[in-house]
């Protein structure tokens, strides 16, 4: 007697079971995410119930003075309104609440890594765990450069996350995405690595970021990318949507850089940089055959110019070398290079592999300190939000180059970026901070900026 059609189903349902049971090994302790149950049902369940404590909730307060409405200084609009002469409501503070997520990566010492932007400017955080206590946190300090920032909170009974080498991630590898997303509560959403070394997303920090397709949404950020062992892999910081939702392009900053920045803030309280003293350009196609590279290389740095008594000076860099690769390690672009030079110390040396003519030449520099950043006289000028280093320009003459762009200014929002180096102002030379002070009046005047961006030069209109 023939089967029905249901009962067929049926049996196609129990032999496919009875495949995967056959030819899916159970796992050991930690070495994949999914493997069948005791219920014959695929699951992540029993590596996310060691990973889930260690993912945290994060609530902050912002309070910023929000100015009286410039209509009460209007004599009409007083007249309208039968306002008393004098009558004119103070300055008030508004106060934000906001959400995101953090990760635990030190149970004893109670350190909790999380986004600079979650906890900017925040007069209270709060961080909620799994089992519900909350806590009073902390800020050791955070870095708007890598969009990095760091806790402590003082508990007992802290669960922290193992943490791995970021820099043996595959394109391809699956991936779990937890945090608390719109304020919802632990959240855990799944894909895999989408790309690698990903940059220019923020246009004003160090990047290098690791690209899945695990839902990110607001209130991720901070939260943790684990690996189908639930090792730690990266931080998620952005997404990347037209319309505020999860459209499949999120973004983790690799847990290397984030424990290298996380050590210098329990060190420092703040990131120091080091500085090799080189201004760099991209390897274009035109370059490499101008150059005649052997085999054709298409992957490098051009050295444009070298600070004096500098780093790379003493390494013995020259103009026109092509860095290849730093420890070991090939180089994709000058962006590569930039942010390796940015997650290394004062004092740590850096091989650096070169083309130069015919010969491959390895040179070790020692990483020198970043001088002194712009002073606060910034703030209250139309460049507000802008942090600055002095540098060899073209043809080896001093300039400015921007080291940093806080997240959220104006100039941010007018599209200066790290890296661009400031040639005049008001058609006025730019060589050196203090030519940038004389220059550049207080308040917020209309000013003309010229700048070099990737070797081509652009003039800028930043409006007061």
């Amino acid at each position: 007697m023939p089967l029905s059609h249901t009962a067929r189903t049926r049996w196609q349902v129990m032999l496919f079971a009875l495949l995967i049971a056959l030819f899916t090994p159970f796992p050991t302790k930690g070495e994949t995410a999914f493997a069948l149950d005791e219920r014959g049902l695929l699951t992540a369940a029993p590596v996310l119930e060691r990973v889930t404590p260690a993912i945290v909730n994060i609530a902050t307060r912002t309070e910023t003075q929000v100015s009286a409405n410039p209509l009460f200084n209007d004599p009409f609009f007083r007249r309208f309104f039968d306002l008393p002469p004098g009558l004119v409501p103070d300055a008030r503070n508004q106060v934000r609440m906001s959400a995101g997520s953090g990760v635990i990566v030190d149970a004893d010492e109670g350190y909790v890594l999380t986004n600079h932007h979650v906890i900017a400017n925040a007069s209270a955080i709060t961080v909620t765990l799994k089992d519900g206590r909350a806590l009073e946190a902390e800020l050791i300090g955070s870095d708007p450069g890598t969009d990095i920032g760091l806790l402590r909170i003082d508990a007992d009974g802290l669960t922290e996350v193992e943490i791995a080498d970021s820099d043996a991630v595959l394109v391809g590898d699956h991936v779990m995405a937890i945090g608390n997303p719109f304020g919802l509560g632990q959240t855990v959403t799944s894909g895999i690595v989408s790309a690698l070394g990903r940059s220019g997303i923020s246009r004003d920090g160090y990047e290098d970021f690791i690209q899945t397709d695990a839902s990110i949404n607001p209130g991720n950020s901070g939260g943790a990318l684990v690996d189908s062992r639930g090792r730690l892999i990266g931080i998620n910081t952005a997404i990347l949507t037209p319309a505020g939702g999860n459209v499949g392009i999120g973004f983790a900053v690799p847990s290397n850089m984030a424990i290298s920045v996380m050590e210098q803030l329990i060190q420092h309280g703040e990131v120091h940089r080091g500085l090799l003293g080189v201004t760099i350009q991209e390897l274009t196609p035109e370059l490499v055959d101008a150059m005649g590279l052997e085999n054709g290389n298409r992957r490098g740095v051009v050295i444009a110019s070298i600070e004096p008594d500098s780093p790379a000076e003493e390494a013995g860099l020259e103009v026109g070398d092509v860095v290849i690769a730093t420890d070991g390690r090939p180089l994709r672009n000058a962006a590569d290079l930039r942010n390796r030079i940015g997650m290394l110390s004062v004092g740590d040396e850096l091989v650096l592999s070169v083309l130069r003519g015919d010969e491959s030449l390895d040179l070790t520099a020692r990483i020198g300190e970043q001088p002194e950043r712009t002073a606060d006289w910034i703030e209250n000028t139309a460049l507000a939000g802008l942090s600055f280093r002095e540098v060899a320009g073209p043809g080896g003459r001093q300039a400015l180059e921007i080291d940093a762009v806080a997240p959220g200014s104006l100039a941010a929002w007018r599209g200066f970026r790290v890296g661009d180096i400031i040639l005049s102002v008001n058609r006025q030379p730019v060589r050196s901070v203090e030519d940038l002070r004389r220059i550049v009046p207080d308040g917020r005047t209309t000013l003309v900026v010229e700048m070099l961006r990737d070797s081509r030069r652009m003039l800028v209109i930043v409006e007061g």
